[in-house]
C-alpha cells in the first residue's frame, strides 16, 4: 500500500488479523482509530465494519479466520503484540496450505496472540459537531499551539462545554486527546526514520525530551523501542500482500 492508500469501510464474515509487516497502518472502527507499527496487529471480529489506511508505504498482511473454528472469544477489536513466532505464522498462513496444515497453524497462532493495553495509540473522535470541529482542526495541524479558549471561539462553544464533550464522547480529557493526536501524527515520520527532534517539532513539541516523555507516558516505550524489530526473521517467511481487504 502506498502512503495514504485506503481500503474504504467494509465488513467480513471472518475474523481478521490486520497487520503490516512493514510501514504503519491506521485502522478505523466507528471513528475509533488505532495506529499500528509492525510490532502490533489488530484483531477485528467478524461482522465489525472497519477501514484501513497506510500512513506510509506499507505491506499489509490479512489473515482471515473462520469463527466456527476459532478458540478466541474476543468480541471487540483487540490490539495484540506480534512476536517473531506470530510473524512467521502469519507468513506461513498466507501461503498455499492444505486444510489440516492451515488448521494446525491457526491453532498455534491463536495461542501466541497476546493482547496489549498501553502500547497502542488510540484516537476516538467525538461526535458532537463542535468538538468534532476542534478535532478536525488539530488533526489537520497537530502543531497548532492555540489554547482551548481560542479553539472554542472558533467552533462556537465554551471551553467548559468542550471539556465535557471530549471526556463524555472520547473517554479522554481534551489535553489527553490532543497528546494522542500529536503522537498519532508522529508515527509516520518516526517509521520513516526521521530524527526524533524533527518529529517533535512537526507535531508541536518544543523539545525532543518533552515529546519522548509524552510518547513513553502513552505507550510505555520510547519511540526507538516502540519501533524495535519484533519481526526478526520474518522476511524469510512466505508473504502475500492483502489486496482483498
Amino acid at each position: 500500500m502506498d502512503r495514504g492508500q485506503k481500503f474504504r469501510t467494509h465488513v467480513h464474515d471472518y475474523h481478521q488479523l490486520a497487520w503490516a509487516s512493514s510501514g504503519v497502518l491506521m485502522v478505523d472502527v466507528e471513528d475509533h482509530y488505532w495506529v499500528l507499527p509492525p510490532t502490533l496487529a489488530l484483531w477485528i471480529p467478524a461482522g465489525v465494519w472497519h477501514a484501513s489506511a497506510a500512513l506510509q508505504r506499507s505491506t499489509m498482511e490479512g489473515i482471515y479466520l473462520d469463527p466456527a473454528r476459532c478458540s478466541l472469544a474476543w468480541e471487540q477489536p483487540t490490539v495484540v503484540a506480534v512476536s517473531p513466532l506470530a510473524a512467521q505464522l502469519i507468513g506461513y498462513l498466507a501461503g498455499d496450505l492444505d486444510q489440516q496444515a492451515r488448521v494446525n497453524a491457526e491453532a498455534v497462532l491463536l495461542q501466541v496472540l497476546e493482547p496489549v493495553d498501553k502500547a497502542t495509540i488510540e484516537l476516538p473522535l467525538p461526535t458532537d459537531s463542535r468538538a468534532r470541529g476542534v478535532s478536525a482542526i488539530l488533526l489537520a495541524n497537530p502543531s497548532d499551539q492555540r489554547g482551548l479558549e481560542v479553539l472554542a471561539r472558533q467552533v462556537g462553544a465554551s471551553p467548559r462545554t468542550l471539556l465535557r464533550l471530549f471526556v463524555a464522547e472520547t473517554g479522554l480529557t481534551f489535553t489527553q486527546w490532543r497528546v494522542h493526536a500529536r503522537l498519532q501524527a508522529a508515527m509516520a515520520y518516526l517509521a520513516a526514520g526521521e530524527p526524533v527532534a524533527r518529529v517533535a517539532d512537526r507535531v508541536g513539541y518544543a523539545t525532543s525530551s518533552a515529546f519522548v516523555a509524552a510518547f513513553r507516558r502513552v505507550t510505555g516505550h520510547t519511540p526507538a523501542a516502540y519501533f524495535a524489530a519484533a519481526t526478526v526473521g520474518y522476511r524469510d517467511a512466505p508473504t502475500r500482500t492483502d489486496s482483498a481487504a
